[in-house]
């Protein structure tokens, strides 16, 4: 009988880590796993999904001790666009359990394939941080805000957010991609819809666009309340 695992949203390594714990303990195969995202995984939804197709009260004991090397490639390979990145990483977690001298086979297939999307993936982080280009508008309020686009190729956009957070130099920026947008004023880093490809802003669009653009995304929602101890 095949186990259906929702997850959080497409990059959601946390909830893949916790749920491959109670997959290990309960001995399901690779084979008789579905992953799913759950419903509202296309704006990344912090909620976590209703897991009724299984029991929860597992031990944890049967967690394997994998490499550290093959935690960090879970790391980018579940940023790749690749529907069956999860497939393929709880198979070779349960391989890596069932066939210890995996981690020294240096052609297995499997192995190969996810090191060569996690390459895809550190190759599209570095191509969104050399070729960001901000382009500077003033707000109303007269005060400096940079904004940027990008298409990135993966996943890429949350985990690229921290290291932007700190590499860019202006105190006020965001960037939009189709996926999903990310904006950091005052060092507060924060996340939003995406922008479809075809109304992203480009070179030639008015200062106005941009800024029509970054409301659009980050305008505050209509039920948002003020803090009671403002």
């Amino acid at each position: 009988m095949d186990v259906q695992v929702n997850l959080a949203g497409p990059v959601d390594l946390a909830g893949f880590r916790s749920e491959v714990r109670q997959l290990l303990a309960q001995q399901v195969p690779p084979e008789s796993v579905q992953w799913q995202l759950d419903a509202a995984a296309s704006q990344y939804a912090d909620a976590e999904a209703p897991q009724a197709s299984r029991p929860r009260n597992v031990a944890r004991a049967a967690t394997a001790i994998v490499p550290a090397s093959f935690t960090r490639l879970c790391e980018f390979v579940v940023l790749h666009r690749d529907p069956d990145r999860f497939d393929l990483l709880y198979r070779l977690l349960w391989r890596l359990v069932h066939e210890p001298g995996l981690r020294n086979d240096p052609v297995d297939g499997d192995m190969l394939q996810a090191q060569h999307m996690a390459h895809a993936v550190r190759r599209d982080l570095h191509k969104l941080k050399a070729n960001l280009k901000l382009r500077s508008v003033r707000e109303d309020d007269g005060q400096e805000l940079q904004l940027a686009c990008h298409e990135p190729a993966h996943h890429v956009v949350e985990a690229a957010g921290p290291w932007l957070c700190k590499r860019v130099a202006a105190p006020r920026w965001a960037l939009f991609t189709p996926e999903r947008s990310v904006r950091c004023p005052e060092g507060k880093l924060g996340y939003g819809p995406g922008v479809p490809r075809w109304s992203l802003p480009n070179a030639q669009a008015s200062d106005a666009d941009w800024l029509d653009c970054y409301r659009r995304v980050f305008a505050p929602k209509p039920d948002a309340r003020p803090d009671a101890d403002a």
